[in-house]
């Protein structure tokens, strides 16, 4: 990263804030255990670790998915972990999920998809019954130009590559209008060529469009080529929070160790 984004990074408005994340399941596993970790405006986070670490964990307790057993979750201000209901519902909104696969309505086109992004804050009777809101197409085309598949609009979602539907999965996220994007493993069923262009897209999209994206990954080259930060989780600890260009092969090798043994 160079000096001028690390300065821009550094003195921008922090969009998530967690502090001392515990996750201790019903069988007494516990998944977190004290996590801290920010995530500023304009800035793309990566979370490495190896399978059972706690980093899918971590992007579900964030997002209320599940409920943390301590801890604080602040999203653009708001403490997640203390809300519930109504407010919970109307706090969430800060924030959009991407996941490993684009989970788009197949039988829906391109742009139906993604203009379903808004229905968290256009709930009407229209709506509810399948309907979308005229309104918010424009700014569906605009987030399909913006990541690239403007011409697919007009396709249904079953005709795109995997690379095309997951474009089309953060458009749908986008139009949220989220704070915070959380991203699950959003390249792993993807070809390396598309994987790139997706990790492209979403530091372009934190640096450009002052987004706070928070990423888990499994591939730590594109960790380290298109990070802010990367942060090693290990045995639901954070082992290690650095700049991605100051982050090691043999920092992150230890995140891994027991699997190569």
């Amino acid at each position: 990263m160079s000096a001028i984004l690390a300065e821009t990074a550094s003195n921008a408005e922090t969009r998530l804030a967690v502090r001392g994340l515990r996750m201790r399941y019903p069988n007494g596993k516990l998944a977190l255990d004290g996590v801290d970790l920010t995530v500023r405006a304009g800035e793309l986070v990566t979370i490495l670790g190896s399978n059972g670490s706690g980093k899918t964990t971590l992007l579900r307790c964030i997002a209320r998915l599940q409920n943390p057993s301590d801890g604080e979750v602040l999203v653009d201000g708001q403490d997640l972990a203390r809300l519930n209901g109504q407010a919970l519902r109307e706090a969430r909104l800060a924030l959009a999920m991407v996941f490993q696969r684009a989970n788009l309505v197949r039988r829906r086109s391109v742009l139906a998809n993604v203009v379903s992004g808004t229905l968290g804050r256009r709930r009407t009777l229209w709506t509810t019954l399948g309907g979308l809101p005229a309104e918010e197409l424009p700014m569906a085309r605009e987030l399909l130009r913006k990541v690239g598949v403007e011409r697919l609009g007009g396709q249904r979602a079953d005709t795109l590559s995997g690379g095309q539907a997951q474009r089309a999965a953060i458009a749908r996220a986008l139009a949220q209008r989220p704070k915070l994007v959380l991203a699950d493993e959003p390249v792993a069923s993807l070809d390396p060529e598309a994987a790139e262009e997706i990790m492209r897209l979403l530091r372009q999209l934190a640096v450009e469009g002052g987004l706070a994206v928070l990423c888990v990954l499994h591939q730590p080259s594109l960790a380290q080529r298109y990070s802010h930060r990367v942060v090693g989780l290990r045995d639901g600890v954070v082992a290690f929070d650095v700049r991605a260009d100051l982050c090691a092969d043999q920092q992150i090798a230890v995140l891994y160790k027991d699997l190569a043994a």
